[in-house]
């Protein structure tokens, strides 16, 4: 029985080599494309650094923008509560103040009127003081009541007379028209009216007119 002998022919040999060679140029495309591929991952997570980095830096900027903001808004805010408290005082100044010049207006307004007639108040009073009393009887009664009637409606206005007689001189209700020597009085001790003084209110509204005891000359024995 013949044996066939199978072995390589000529003819299979570039075939083989031509497949080896494809198997080769394979390996080398596959490790070609693992290469490229390790590159573009190494490539992608570099740049994944670098953005996670970025937006760090992005939130840390716009941060520190929100409270630079925020302190300026701050600041404005603390200003405009020190002019509000500024501007509030002012006004509650003015409202004192307004209330005080009222006040006083109602107090003081007739001042003026009041002192045109106070010499109508002084006629009077020299009329009854030069009167006599047996000749004159009637018009001494009618003057009498015309200045009661008068010092109570000036009254109600916050006029009243300073007493002067007999009390010690005081610069700030009296002037002193002249000085006599009385061992009877002590010293600045008013001893006449020329003029009455009144008070309008608590302020002064005309000082009165008197003569003022002073200490009598010693005579040489």
């Amino acid at each position: 029985m013949e044996r066939k002998h199978h072995g390589i022919g000529k003819e299979d040999v570039p075939h083989r080599e031509k497949e080896h060679a494809e198997v080769s140029t394979k390996a080398a495309s596959g490790s070609e494309e693992s290469g490229r591929m390790a590159k573009d991952q190494e490539i992608s997570g570099t740049e994944s650094v670098g953005g996670t980095v970025s937006a760090e830096e992005g939130v840390a900027d716009r941060i520190k923008q929100l409270e630079e903001a925020l302190a300026q808004k701050e600041a404005e805010a603390a200003a405009n509560w020190d002019k509000f408290l500024r501007e509030r005082a002012d006004l509650e100044n003015y409202r004192k103040r307004a209330q005080r010049e009222k006040e006083e207006l109602l107090k003081y307004g007739n001042e003026a009127l009041l002192n045109e007639i106070l010499p109508v108040l002084d006629n009077m009073e020299r009329a009854l003081g030069h009167a006599s009393e047996e000749s004159m009887s009637a018009v001494i009664e009618g003057v009498e009541l015309t200045r009661s009637m008068l010092l109570a409606a000036m009254k109600k206005f916050g006029v009243a007379p300073i007493e002067a007689k007999g009390k010690m001189f005081d610069p700030a209700y009296h002037q002193a028209m002249t000085q006599v020597e009385s061992a009877d009085e002590a010293p600045n001790t008013v001893l006449d009216e020329f003029q009455k003084g009144y008070m309008l209110n608590d302020r002064l509204l005309r000082a009165a007119l008197v003569s003022v005891a002073a200490a009598p000359k010693k005579v040489d024995a």
